[in-house]
């Protein structure tokens, strides 16, 4: 079995309250949840231009695992109302 997490630091764009950094992040956090992992803010909660979020997947195939977080990084990166800051990937395997 394999645990993927990735780590998101996004800034917003055009957003000047927390009310606004909320509607953005939650249709996010929404389609993510769609593709079968686990979603959330994580930090930056007081910021309104910054967020943090984190996903994470089980998979018991690597091939799947890493098809699924690609894929999770596309969309989030393809958002054009917001620039990805970074991504840090991290997969477990059975022997770690």
């Amino acid at each position: 079995m394999f645990f993927g997490a990735l780590e998101f630091d996004i800034l917003l764009g055009d957003v000047h309250s927390l009310k606004q950094k909320r509607s953005v992040i939650r249709p996010i956090i929404a389609d993510l949840q769609r593709m079968g992992v686990c979603a959330v803010e994580g930090g930056e909660h007081d910021l309104y231009r910054r967020t943090l979020l984190g996903v994470a997947m089980v998979s018991v195939g690597m091939s799947h695992l890493t098809q699924v977080l690609d894929k999770c990084e596309r969309h989030v990166a393809d958002r054009p109302e917001l620039q990805l800051l970074a991504v840090r990937r991290r997969v477990f395997g059975p022997e770690d």
